[in-house]
């Protein structure tokens, strides 16, 4: 989730490719999830690539959706080196590997190393989900479908016809753009530390519903409040605060952190302090998990039950 992500990693959403897949269901893969390579002994390999990963939950969420939908499988995290993730996930498909997921920092290099995309990520620029078959790689993004349901599902909170603040430009920030707006709010307003990163996605949404809707600016900019403030930048991995004046918020608007931890996050304290309901990022990160889930498998899972155990 850097939200000093540079312009060149955006994607042009006039210039769709040719090996794009449907974004809601990999319908390029076909097949059979279940059918083992033989080199994992008929247990299908996943797993997490980050860096750091050793705080993800990610093994725990995937081994509940496999228990609970019959399905044989192995997960795993995976640290990535930071100058290696290319060549850690050839390894891991080397080993058998069925897919992965992809998390801080690695979600834009995924996109580029996926060698098929679908038409979510295609729009996001970014990717957090990897399947591997005898296609090559393909890339999709579950963030956003992660980010909204949580919203508007598990929190109850409608983004039809609300005002929201989108704090980051980055990997993370990228995909919740497209689902957020497929939800029509009054306005989406992008902030980034470098505000030509958040005018370039202003730009690239424009076509997909976003002109007159979609604006960009720097944090000192912000103007007014927002009934919805998302904070997809990393500043909550070192325990920092985005630069945002208190005034973004109302007495209930929803800030929503998209890391999570054991305790709240600078930004949630923040929030709270500041008359928000706030919520982190476990509620996105199981229903991103679940969507995942069903591309590699072909079952989406029940989420509720496991995310009031993990909470």
């Amino acid at each position: 989730m850097d939200n000093n992500s540079v312009d060149n990693n955006s994607v042009d959403n006039n210039s769709v490719d040719n090996n794009s897949v449907d974004g809601t269901s990999m319908d390029r893969i076909g097949g059979d999830a279940g059918v083992d390579s033989g080199v994992n002994s008929g247990v299908d390999k996943y797993c997490v690539f980050g860096n750091p990963i050793a705080h993800s939950k990610s093994p725990v969420i995937h081994a509940a959706f496999a228990a609970a939908t019959g399905q044989r499988l192995t997960y795993e995290k995976r640290l990535a080196p930071l100058d290696g993730f290319a060549e850690a996930v050839h390894a891991f498909i080397a080993e058998g590997g069925k897919g992965a997921n992809v998390t801080v920092p690695f979600k834009l290099e995924a996109c580029r190393l996926a060698s098929a995309l679908t038409v979510r990520a295609q729009a996001a620029g970014a990717v957090n989900t990897l399947l591997f078959d005898e296609h090559g790689i393909t890339g999709d993004n579950t963030d956003g479908a992660g980010l909204v349901a949580d919203i508007t599902v598990n929190a109850g909170v409608p983004i039809t016809g609300k005002r929201v603040l989108l704090l980051g430009a980055g990997g993370a920030a990228r995909g919740a753009v497209l689902p957020i707006l497929e939800h029509r709010p009054a306005a989406l307003v992008i902030a980034n530390r470098t505000v030509a990163t958040a005018e370039a996605l202003v730009q690239q949404f424009a076509s997909l519903g976003g002109a007159g809707v979609v604006t960009a600016c720097g944090f000192a900019d912000i103007a007014g409040s927002f009934d919805i403030v998302i904070n997809a930048t990393s500043a909550s991995l070192q325990a920092d605060l985005p630069p945002v004046a208190p005034s973004v918020f109302h007495q209930g608007s929803l800030a929503l952190d998209m890391m999570y931890g054991q305790e709240p996050t600078v930004f949630m304290r923040f929030a709270a302090s500041h008359g928000a309901t706030v919520r982190d990022g476990l509620g996105m990160l199981v229903e991103q998990a679940a969507e995942a889930f069903l591309g590699w498998r072909g079952v989406r899972p029940d989420t509720a039950e496991l995310l009031a155990r993990l909470r």
